[in-house]
């Protein structure tokens, strides 16, 4: 519907519904897997959005674009109110400083609760140490499906002016010098049969142009080499806009340069300044991927060998930060690390549709060694929401998976 607003399609254009999810698996699901960019224009300004899934297991996704945006607008549900995931997304955004505006949506639902989900959202602020900026943070009544905005739950919108003019009075505009050297931060990687990789960031520092010669760096190793952008897109709405130039604040494209990954700083060749990267989260899964050979191997898949596997897993890791891949003593078995198990299964069922045949074993948690020796278990932390009459069951089912209660 922002993109609606933003006169993007044509009156008569047939648009799908939840165009941002541009996988099939997402569709179906009705979950954001990949971060994606998109852009549209308000009053003669253009506004970047990126689109972020919620999903703690896809938490490298937030983890890197969050260096890309100078303000988040945190999407509550007015019936459900705040969810598990939101708390991990916010808790990102909070620790990076963004400014936040509340936008609390579907308030055209027969079961919503406008009135109580403000205080649940101040209350998760309070809970993630939230500045005295962030607990002020303006609040938006929206119903995406109808396409209104308002700023009291009572009246409703017309259409989604109040969040624009929001969003350009609550979120600073990027700041940079735009006459000294350029300089932009890699925060995704795409890739593409026809190019190679496509690095994708935001400008922090002066212009770039196409056929410039650029310095690839990294401020956590020695990373130092030439190269040359040989194409320069921006994104306009959906889609990839070819560009002579960019400057600070643009979001752009860039392909020609090789092994560029995730975290590298593309910079002017005379003064290689690498910027720092947020870290990205541990795995904390993992399974073994192989070779099929149970007495039902080939009949379902292509791709059945050993090297078929490898491409493909080594190739997902090109554009998927939190996932690692490593070889084993095994030619035919990898082992695959993730985030979760919605995580590695969303990679599973992917390949799957791409005519991979493959097993894969038990899902295990990964272990870590202190420098002296003792073996560290990854722990969650959990919180759990139950009426009084389940509490009982659900201790005693804790109690068995050897919980600790800390607070009730």
């Amino acid at each position: 519907e922002m993109l609606k607003f933003g006169g993007l399609f044509r009156d008569n254009q047939v648009v799908e519904e939840r165009v941002m999810d541009s996988n099939a698996l997402e569709r179906e699901r009705g979950i954001t897997i990949l971060a994606k960019n998109t852009s549209t224009y308000y009053n003669g300004v253009k506004i970047n959005i990126v689109d972020t899934p919620g999903h703690a297991d896809f938490g490298g996704e937030v983890e890197r674009i969050l260096k890309m945006v100078n303000g988040v607008l945190l999407l509550v549900d007015a019936a459900e109110g705040p969810m598990p995931q939101t708390r991990f997304v916010l808790q990102k955004a909070i620790e990076l400083g963004h400014r936040i505006i509340v936008v609390v949506n579907k308030i055209d639902r027969p079961d919503a609760r406008v009135y109580e989900i403000g205080d649940e959202v101040l209350e998760l602020l309070l809970e993630l140490d939230a500045s005295d900026d962030q607990l002020d943070s303006p609040v938006i009544f929206c119903s995406g499906r109808n396409g209104t905005a308002s700023l009291s739950p009572d009246a409703p919108g017309e259409d989604l002016r109040p969040l624009f003019d929001m969003i350009l009075s609550h979120i600073p505009a990027p700041e940079g010098d735009a006459e000294g050297p350029a300089q932009m931060l890699v925060s995704a990687v795409d890739y593409n049969d026809y190019v190679g990789k496509i690095a994708v960031g935001r400008i922090e520092r002066g212009t770039f142009r196409l056929k410039q010669d650029i310095c690839v760096c990294d401020f956590h190793s020695d990373v130092n080499r030439r190269s040359r952008i040989t194409a320069m897109f921006q994104i306009d709405g959906l889609r990839r806009v070819p560009c002579e130039q960019a400057s600070v604040g643009d979001i752009i494209c860039v392909s020609g340069i090789e092994d560029i990954n995730i975290g590298n700083t593309v910079c002017d060749v005379e003064t290689p300044e690498p910027l720092p990267f947020v870290k990205i989260g541990e795995p904390t899964m993992e399974m073994t991927f192989s070779v099929n050979d149970s007495p039902f191997a080939g009949k379902e898949g292509k791709y059945v060998t050993s090297r078929n596997l490898r491409d493909r897993l080594f190739k997902e890791v090109q554009t998927n930060v939190s996932m690692r891949v490593e070889e084993t003593e095994s030619t035919d078995m990898f082992k695959v690390s993730g985030r979760g198990e919605l995580h590695l299964s969303i990679l599973i069922e992917q390949m799957r549709r791409q005519d991979y045949e493959f097993a894969v074993s038990r899902p295990k948690v990964i272990y870590h060694k202190a420098p002296d020796g003792t073996l560290l278990e990854p722990i969650e932390e959990l919180t759990i929401d139950v009426p009084q009459d389940y509490v009982g069951a659900v201790m005693e089912k804790l109690g068995r998976r050897k919980a600790e209660m800390i607070d009730m």
